[in-house]
């Protein structure tokens, strides 16, 4: 697996404004290769570091990949697959503090926030090759790609460190700082996104791939939606305010017609895209489509990882919902014993199917980290939130429209429990694979209960397999290396 290059976000970003593209930017000496006080100097130079930081979620595993492990596999989604000790840890909902994965995306997630606190101490002193609209945009860029690296930090581990500005010190009193609680955190993160919506455009013209690759104001309004609803006081009407903002946004966004679409390769950068992390394949590809796909698919023979488990496929066949899942997983027989789908050779398993081009570890199949559906679904969970299940039971069937569903039943919208449960199982069957499941389960108060409840048999003992969640596993250790080299982080509870 190779190490990836510089994306596309800045393609073509800056002619209009004025400003180099991508391309002019890998000319320039490397910023580790120079100090601090040459390396930002103009607009060309600060531009080329705000490309360093969108680069981070393709050279981050956590951000490529680990993201689904976290989300699907250590949920009721997916099983591990493959043959990784420490994906099968995910899988058992049984992760220690000395977990590499655990401890590379710690690091990796805080190192994304260290390039963008050096955008914003160096945004505001530059003033050789800039426009003040310019400024205004990279500062607003900043703002949210910081909120959102550090909502992935808090919705896993709790209460982190509040890094704020670049460290320059090996001051331990400036180093190895405690824990801000899960509020605080929270607190930040919806700052740093009402101060972007203020500064970010709803478009930058009328390139859907520069749209799409660049935080907006649709994008902000997306994580304020997200964040004001996991954060341990939810704020509903604030959800419903920034939900409402996306839907009725002067970007256009909107539900494509055909579900199937979003996810073929052939309709990236859609309207119902809202931010996508965007790959060229070649040297700007993503190596993880070919860890997931079929043989028939991928080219190769060895056992896939991310394999959608039974309870999913029956979520899926229960609720008669064949376009979604056509779209969501593809069966072939394989030449590996499966301990879940087949203790034979040639049984037939499922694979992950949201990413279908393998590209020899150089796909060019984009990730969606938000789209409209996701935002239609929030605003129903806040509506019943708030009391009003009819207009809850709205938006969950204009989700169901699309992919020839009936409408919600009376059942379902008999109370706010039944529908809390409707809308939780519509999140499921429309986002699996999108690294979205752990969270729901968080957010409904029902992880423990619904992990408990998965009824998966071990083909090789046949014995049920015991997952034993409990409160303390909601939340993912504090690495066991963060600890031994910060004495002020306190661990989670539980590890």
């Amino acid at each position: 697996m190779k190490k990836q290059h510089f994306i596309k976000y800045f393609s073509g970003l800056f002619i209009a404004a004025s400003l180099i593209s991508c391309d002019d930017e890998l000319d320039l000496m490397p910023i580790s290769e120079e100090t601090t006080e040459n390396a930002y100097a103009t607009g060309t130079q600060l531009n080329a570091a705000l490309t360093g930081v969108y680069e981070s979620f393709q050279s981050n595993d956590y951000y490529v990949w680990d993201k689904i492990i976290f989300e699907d596999v250590r949920s009721d989604n997916h099983y591990a697959g493959g043959d990784n000790p420490e994906i099968f840890a995910f899988d058992d909902v049984d992760v220690s503090t000395t977990n590499n994965r655990v401890f590379n995306a710690w690091s990796s997630i805080y190192n994304a926030i260290s390039k963008a606190n050096l955008v914003l101490e160096k945004a505001p002193e530059i003033d050789q090759e800039i426009t003040e609209e310019e400024r205004t945009q990279i500062i607003g860029q900043a703002l949210f790609l910081r909120a959102y690296h550090y909502y992935n930090l808090v919705k896993q581990w709790g209460g982190v460190p509040l890094i704020l500005e670049p460290i320059k010190s090996v001051d331990p009193s400036e180093v190895r700082l405690p824990r801000s609680s899960a509020e605080e955190v929270h607190d930040q993160i919806i700052t740093d996104l009402n101060d972007a919506k203020e500064l970010l455009p709803h478009s930058y013209g009328n390139d859907a791939s520069v749209n799409k690759a660049r935080a907006t104001v649709g994008a902000a309004n997306a994580l304020l939606t997200k964040v004001n609803a996991q954060k341990p006081n939810p704020d509903y009407p604030a959800v419903l305010e920034a939900a409402n903002a996306v839907i009725n946004s002067p970007a256009g966004y909107r539900l494509l017609d055909d579900y199937d679409k979003l996810f073929d390769g052939n309709n990236y950068n859609n309207e119902e895209s809202i931010l996508e992390i965007q790959y060229l394949g070649g040297d700007e590809g993503t190596w993880a489509p070919q860890l997931q796909l079929p043989p028939s698919l991928s080219g190769d023979s060895w056992r896939k990882f991310v394999t959608p488990s039974k309870d999913l496929v029956e979520a899926f066949d229960n609720e008669g919902d064949e376009i979604r899942k056509n779209a969501t997983m593809i069966f072939e027989a394989v030449p590996w014993v499966d301990e879940y789908w087949g203790n034979a050779v040639n049984s037939e398993v499922p694979f992950a199917y949201k990413w279908r081009n393998a590209g020899g570890w150089a796909s060019s199949d984009n990730d969606y980290i938000f789209r409209l559906a996701d935002i239609i679904l929030m605003k129903a969970e806040a509506l019943n939130e708030l009391g009003q299940i009819e207009e809850a039971a709205d938006q969950v069937d204009i989700v169901r429209e699309r992919v020839g569903l009936p409408e919600l039943t009376s059942e379902d919208k008999a109370s706010y429990e039944t529908m809390k449960r409707a809308i939780l199982k519509e999140r499921r069957l429309e986002l699996a694979q999108e690294a979205y499941r752990w969270d729901d389960l968080i957010r409904s108060g029902m992880a423990v209960e619904i992990m408990n409840a998965v009824d998966d048999i071990d083909l090789r003992t046949n014995q049920p397999v015991d997952y034993n969640v409990s409160e303390t596993d909601l939340l993912l250790p504090i690495p066991q290396n963060e600890i031994n080299r910060n004495p002020n982080l306190t661990q989670n509870p539980g590890y």
